[in-house]
């Protein structure tokens, strides 16, 4: 947890922001993996943490504007409590800790929401995520799962303030970008063929818990990049293949970190395989130079496709105008997805939220293939965090399925592609900060360009 001061202050400019209302957050309860006491490893709300810092399941809050109270919602520990988990703070010291006065019992939360309502006071909540939390906003307000959209008011005012990260959230990302950095490094030493996904993986999860933290997502590392998100780890590295990876640390503040690095099973890459993680590598270290404040980050993203057209046109991929080609979407064969999303206390930060609202404004997204997988679209500001990625992946399915279509023929050579069905995919990854004059990179750096990968095998 950060000072006391700091989640009061946060408190303090959301109410000053809505206005009005009462704020209802959910904390997450506890998830049976197979029954109810093998949970799954618990992970509180990323809001209810920015505002409350207290990764306690079982507790809801309220921030009621109109009359200025903060209400934390939780049982105390019985015995029984004692006896399996051990002696704990109780709910009001834990909630003393971050500015809190007033704590009530979870049961009590109810019957406030019901006044609150009588006496014609909105009452504001976040978009649902998870089931238990659509069945108490069904239980509590009577709203069924498929009108439980959220208050817009709400959505917008956390936003903006989880959207600017403050030094305290930036020492916190920097140490988590560091473990992840380690995390990578690990596994570009280890990786050889004749080893399995899975051996790899424990290397990387090694790193993670020898410092203390968790994983912010599910590890991809694979042999088949290709697939975007691919979390199976049981195949056999051989010789020849493309390693992906795209992993990150999670620290127990909440605060992540995502990298992506693409590897040779063997010493060094083959020539085809250079040929195009130097493209790849163009892609990047271009939107990287692009970054500063006022830019949108959807131009950055036309950028970084229009440097993979040149560069696959070298190759004989792909042919005409690069700027005719990003525009009408032929690009997306090779690059089907975003150039990078917002990242802190969720590694994918607030898409909970929706989208929209965090890297779009409240804008409309693109519906076209693969721009609308852009989730980071508005201008850079002071303060963002996000990640650079983009990609380059050969897609067997994809490639038939637009070939037998004759989609883009006007960009593509099908006839050229077909020689590099099997390739895989490369992806490299970093994230960065946007300060007042430019951008700056957050934790170690991990190898990029083909020597620096190469030089580690």
């Amino acid at each position: 947890m950060f000072d006391k001061e700091t989640y009061v202050q946060r408190r303090a400019l959301l109410k000053k922001n809505i206005g009005s209302g009462v704020l209802l957050f959910l904390g997450n309860d506890e998830q049976g993996l197979n029954y109810e006491d093998n949970a799954f490893r618990y992970r509180q709300d990323s809001t209810f943490l920015y505002y409350f810092g207290l990764s306690f399941a079982g507790l809801s809050a309220i921030i009621d504007v109109d009359e200025d109270k903060e209400i934390i919602f939780g049982d105390e520990l019985t015995i029984d409590h004692i006896v399996w988990m051990g002696t704990q703070p109780t709910l009001k010291e834990k909630s003393e800790r971050v500015g809190i006065r007033e704590t009530q019992p979870s049961a009590e939360i109810v019957s406030y929401l019901h006044k609150a309502v009588q006496k014609g006071q909105t009452v504001h909540y976040l978009p649902p995520y998870r089931p238990e939390h659509k069945l108490k906003l069904m239980d509590w307000l009577g709203i069924p799962p498929a009108r439980q959209e959220g208050s817009a008011p709400f959505i917008r005012a956390v936003v903006a303030q989880r959207n600017y990260k403050s030094a305290e959230e930036i020492v916190e990302i920097e140490k988590a970008c560091d473990v992840t950095a380690d995390m990578h490094i690990k596994a570009m030493e280890v990786i050889r063929p004749g080893m399995y996904e899975y051996e790899v993986v424990a290397e990387m999860n090694r790193v993670a818990e020898m410092n203390n933290c968790e994983l912010s997502f599910p590890t991809i590392a694979t042999i088949n990049g290709q697939t975007l998100h691919n979390h199976y780890h049981g195949n056999k590295i051989k010789p020849g293949d493309l390693f992906l990876i795209d992993a990150g640390a999670e620290l127990p503040s909440g605060y992540c970190g995502d990298m992506s690095s693409t590897v040779p099973a063997d010493k060094t890459f083959t020539s085809k395989q250079r040929a195009v993680y130097e493209i790849q590598n163009a892609m990047h270290l271009e939107s990287v130079k692009a970054l500063r404040p006022g830019i949108p980050y959807m131009e950055v993203y036309d950028l970084s496709a229009r440097v993979m057209v040149e560069g696959l046109k070298g190759l004989g991929l792909m042919k005409g105008n690069a700027d005719d080609a990003v525009r009408e979407g032929a690009h997306a064969l090779f690059y089907p997805h975003g150039l990078g999303h917002m990242m802190g206390l969720d590694v994918h930060d607030m898409e909970n939220l929706g989208e929209v609202w965090v890297g779009y404004d409240g804008q409309p997204k693109s519906t076209q293939f693969g721009r609308k997988s852009q989730r980071l679209a508005i201008p850079l500001e002071p303060g963002f965090v996000h990640t650079v990625e983009p990609g380059i992946y050969f897609i067997p399915e994809l490639i038939d399925m637009w070939k037998g279509e004759k989609k883009f023929m006007d960009f593509i050579n099908y006839d050229k592609v077909e020689e590099y069905r099997d390739f895989g995919g490369i992806r490299n990854e970093e994230d960065y900060l946007i300060t007042e004059t430019g951008a700056r990179r957050l934790g170690k750096k991990i190898p990029l360009t083909p020597e620096e990968v190469e030089a580690l095998r």
